[in-house]
């Protein structure tokens, strides 16, 4: 049944609430007013708080909603094409463990692209499942991983034809992704669903420009932070599910498990806003953020400066998303983390940079005053830039070949599954060269690229070791050992 996306019932109902000026002998303590009208902060807040109640006959309950709420999610599901959508105020974080937990018992096993968010593995922890890590394709222009192969995901599930599911990080940091499509028939053939932390596209799909959707490429939840990439208060995202492979009361109640029995009213309504917005405007919604992009985009050849998924640097076979801007310095003279900084010092904020790209993040918000100036500032980089000397090529190196990911048009072999626990066992150090055959203790992962080569629990091989020697030998920054050098690991087991 089609509804009125015009409407915005939970901040309707929030925004009637505030009118009655009632008085609350309810939690918030701050009882919907500033409480010191000498505090500076009051003309930040004293609007807010008037939405910033609990759960009441009128304002309706989160985890057991009967009227605003319920209008709110169908809506939202209306807007993005679910079946069933659940509002969230722990970020895609809490959609990520209630997924998982709501989809498997104990010891399952789950096919898992090894470059996923942390969240996916707190939740394969507190689920204590199993998962076969697929090393992610390697992107040999820019050096950077997206989804493993379509074929890596086929071995896998003909060697664990009983998976509780697949699940994939995409789109990565860097706007990256592919057709999810061709994996979701290859899973469904077997009734296994497939779970994506989508949490970087709540965008996707509703314009042209930009790369398909997971959930219109069939798949089965779907978790999207609508803070990221749309216009909702930070910690504002949505959990999307359809089909019948997954049984949605099992993923409502871990959601009741994992998300504040006292949820943020602003936060969602918030959500209910930001989805009225892009139900209402559709497309023309982000036109003033890619006229930003263009202006930037356009201007580049008279810098140094390139922009991955743009000429030379776009590969046919990655779908990019325009409003994640990725920049690097062409000639070697600003590393990424250096461009961030010197972008920072003409008060333009990127979003995040690697060793040697600088991601800025767009959005509804964003306007060609904002490219303008983003402009602007590569121009007078670009002068500054001819007197520097160029950064050692290997600080520059994207990634590793033998690094624990694959080229699009290579495979690597199905692991053995890891066993994620929460509780933490006994550990002891051995040199790093005498651990093949043991058990890792602790997390191994090199930067750049960002991708454990090792998880707690996976069994070290010799490949695993000879990658590590590669990287330690390259110079590699190294995340998580106890040991920096790398000369000695973290193991399980008694001494």
């Amino acid at each position: 049944m089609s509804m009125d996306k015009q409407r915005a019932p939970l901040y309707e109902a929030l925004a009637t609430h505030a009118g009655l000026s009632a008085h609350a002998f309810h939690v918030p303590g701050h009882k919907q007013r500033v409480a010191r009208e000498d505090d500076d902060a009051a003309g930040f807040y004293r609007t807010l708080l008037q939405l910033d109640v609990t759960e009441l006959a009128d304002t309706d309950d989160l985890h057991h909603p009967q009227g605003a709420i319920v209008e709110a999610q169908k809506l939202a599901a209306q807007c993005f094409g679910a079946e069933e959508t659940s509002l969230l105020v722990g970020g895609s974080t809490s959609g990520n463990l209630a997924m998982i937990l709501g989809t498997s018992s104990p010891g399952d096993v789950f096919i898992v692209q090894r470059n996923v968010h942390k969240s996916i593995i707190h939740g394969l922890m507190l689920a204590g499942a199993r998962a076969v890590m697929l090393a992610p394709q390697f992107e040999s222009m820019s050096g950077l991983a997206v989804i493993p192969s379509l074929s890596s995901m086929e071995a896998a599930l003909e060697r664990y034809p009983d998976a509780s599911g697949i699940i994939l990080s995409t789109p990565n940091y860097y706007g990256m992704t592919v057709s999810l499509e061709r994996i979701v028939q290859l899973a469904h053939r077997r009734s296994v669903p497939v779970l994506v932390d989508e949490a970087h596209g709540a965008h996707l799909g509703f314009h042209d420009a930009f790369p398909e959707s997971a959930l219109r490429a069939g798949a089965d939840v779907v978790v999207q932070s609508t803070h990221k990439m749309l216009s909702a208060m930070t910690m504002g995202a949505m959990l999307h599910m359809q089909g019948n492979l997954v049984d949605r009361e099992a993923v409502k109640q871990a959601l009741r498990m994992v998300q504040s029995s006292s949820p943020s009213f602003p936060i969602l309504a918030s959500i209910d806003l930001a989805r009225r917005q892009l139900h209402t405007s559709g497309s023309t919604l982000f036109e003033p953020a890619l006229e930003a992009v263009r202006v930037v985009i356009e201007s580049l050849n008279e810098t140094p400066f390139r922009a991955i998924g743009y000429g030379a640097h776009k590969n046919d076979s990655i779908q990019y998303d325009p409003l994640k801007l990725v920049l690097f310095d062409e000639s070697g003279k600003l590393s990424g983390a250096r461009l961030r900084d010197e972008l920072a010092a003409r008060n333009c904020i990127a979003e995040m940079a690697d060793d040697r790209y600088v991601v800025l993040a767009l959005g509804p918000g964003s306007n060609e005053a904002d490219g303008i100036a983003l402009r602007d500032a590569l121009f007078e980089l670009a002068s500054i830039s001819r007197h520097l000397p160029e950064v050692p090529e290997a600080e520059l190196s994207p990634t590793n070949p033998n690094g624990g990911v694959t080229r699009l048009d290579q495979d690597a072999a199905v692991p053995e599954p890891v066993t994620f626990r929460r509780d933490r066992l006994s550990v002891r150090t051995v040199r790093l060269t005498n651990s093949v055959g043991l058990t890792a203790g602790e997390w191994v992962i090199p930067y750049p690229p960002g991708i454990p080569v090792l998880y707690p629990g996976e069994v070290i091989t010799s490949d695993t070791i000879e990658q590590l020697v590669l990287w330690r030998n390259s110079g590699a920054q190294i995340q998580g050992a106890q040991d920096e050098a790398l000369e000695h690991i973290v193991v399980q087991g008694e001494c």
